[in-house]
């Protein structure tokens, strides 16, 4: 008589583990500690309540990419409460390292060591993201490429994805610098990793960016309301 097969208890786990994890580095919302090249015109705390509401357009965004699991990777390191309030159904843990190259290149590690299949990162100042930007770099990932890079204007990049471990690809590129994109493809190119870009985006630094993203058609149902506000005040002669 045979014996029918029983479920590894395991299988279910390994199963999600496996599917490529996008990845959100994001700050619990401090005034003075987020938004701040907004400051002046916008008041810090002003500042502050905008980027908590690109988080929410963003967690939102984020439960619309098909065959993914999400993660938020948080900073500082306290913030595991507020981060658990935001988004309960998302997994999270803290950021680790001193800047932002280590912490990226600490989470991308950490997850591919695990095993999940690919890792795409975004942040927190893109809230107009469209999801299909995320599906095309994990298409580029799928057909083969180890990275994968999304453009933005100020010369960085607002998505990486990531299907091999390659931790110099952040450490050994000087962050928040116009020439971040170009250093990382050189350090990707000496590694012998394929790369891939993807359509450019924008992220939001400066009330001329606040601007564009009043202008763009993205829904934003939780960050509209308040941009709208703050900039009709600000400039109620602009269109």
């Amino acid at each position: 008589m045979h014996q029918r097969n029983r479920s590894n208890p395991n299988s279910d786990q390994r199963a999600v583990s496996m599917l490529p994890t996008l990845v959100m580095m994001a700050r619990r919302p401090e005034p003075g500690r987020v938004n701040t090249r907004l400051c002046p015109p916008l008041t810090a705390t002003q500042a502050a309540s905008l980027y908590e509401l690109f988080l929410r357009d963003l967690v939102a965004m984020m439960r619309t990419v098909p065959n993914t699991r999400s993660l938020i990777a948080y900073a500082p390191t306290d913030a595991a409460e507020y981060f658990a309030a935001l988004a309960p159904d998302i997994a999270r843990r803290p950021q680790i390292g001193r800047d932002l190259g280590e912490r990226l290149a600490a989470i991308t590690t950490e997850l591919l060591a695990e095993g999940t299949s690919a890792v795409v990162v975004i942040g927190s100042d893109s809230p107009s993201l469209p999801p299909t930007l995320i599906g095309q770099a994990l298409a580029e990932l799928e057909r083969g490429a180890d990275l994968v890079l999304g453009p933005a204007d100020d010369g960085g990049y607002y998505l990486v994805g990531l299907r091999r471990i390659a931790p110099s690809l952040f450490t050994e590129v000087i962050m928040s610098t116009p020439t971040v994109l170009r250093d990382t493809l050189a350090v990707a190119e000496r590694l012998g990793l394929g790369a891939a870009l993807i359509e450019p985006w924008y992220d939001i630094d400066t009330i001329a960016d606040l601007h564009r993203l009043r202008a763009d058609p993205a829904p934003l149902p939780y960050s509209r309301p308040l941009l709208e506000t703050l900039l009709r005040n600000l400039y109620p002669k602009h269109p």
